[in-house]
């Protein structure tokens, strides 16, 4: 059986569980409505387009947020990987920021910037700017030391010897920390977006709890799964192996 009918059957008795749950045990909407209920709710955000002008002012965000993120975690991770003294000083805050949730820095970013753009925007680069970082150190520092050997016979230093051997040796790790990013970010951008003021899908679900409206509540709840596991699976995964093959690191 394919993955993908045994992930619908999956799925599809979830939710007949979930309706039979909701139905027989007669529990009310304000604490789980029915997956009637959900979609519902869905199709009329849907169809009035205010879901959609949501999706779109956090796609925008993120969009941002992760091309500064992933621009300075490159940066960053070239740094600590060439520089002994960066890489024994500034890398051992980044792994300690790294064990901070993006969360956490909501009321500095807040103080900081306002509830405003910024203050969101700030908080997706910084959780997905460290991970990318360490990845990209992580991968420098891994390249076979006979790629490098190699190079230098050929006389290749300094950085023609980085853009042309220890680069593209580290793509692979490049391409996880961009993935792992991304996730971080989606994280971050959900969890900054519930104190914003909006639009977003964050502001959405906050706005909806806050009116008890728990069907659109569990309704962006769902809309944000699926978009990560839709960019994880069609994308991400897709290149990581597409890539992990081309640099024979795919034992399969």
């Amino acid at each position: 059986m394919q993955p993908v009918v045994k992930r619908i059957l999956f799925y599809g008795i979830l939710f007949i569980g979930w309706q039979l749950a909701v139905t027989v045990l007669d529990i009310s909407e304000s604490l789980l409505p029915a997956p009637t209920d959900v979609f519902s709710s869905l199709y009329t955000g849907f169809a009035d387009m205010t879901l959609v002008y949501d999706l779109t002012a956090s796609f925008r965000r993120l969009a941002i947020g992760l091309v500064i993120a992933l621009s300075l975690g490159l940066l960053l991770g070239v740094l600590l990987a060439k520089s002994k003294t960066a890489d024994e000083t500034l890398g051992s805050l980044v792994i300690a920021l790294q064990s901070v949730p993006s969360i956490v820095w909501l009321p500095l970013a807040i103080m900081w910037f306002g509830l405003n753009e910024a203050a969101v925007t700030f908080i997706i680069v910084l959780g997905a700017t460290l991970v990318m970082t360490l990845n990209m150190r992580t991968g420098l520092k891994n390249v076979p030391p006979l790629y490098i050997k190699a190079a230098q016979t050929m006389n290749y230093k300094g950085f023609s010897l980085f853009w042309k051997v220890m680069f593209p040796a580290s793509i692979p790790y490049a391409v996880t920390g961009t993935r792992l990013a991304w996730a971080f970010a989606w994280r971050a951008l959900m969890a900054g977006e519930l104190l914003s003021t909006g639009p977003g899908l964050g502001y959405k679900l906050k706005f909806a709890s806050d009116f008890g409206d728990m069907s659109l509540v569990i309704a962006i709840m769902l809309m944000i799964m699926v978009i990560g596991v839709i960019v994880d699976l069609l994308f991400f995964q897709r290149v990581e192996k597409s890539v992990m093959k081309k640099w024979g690191l795919d034992t399969k």
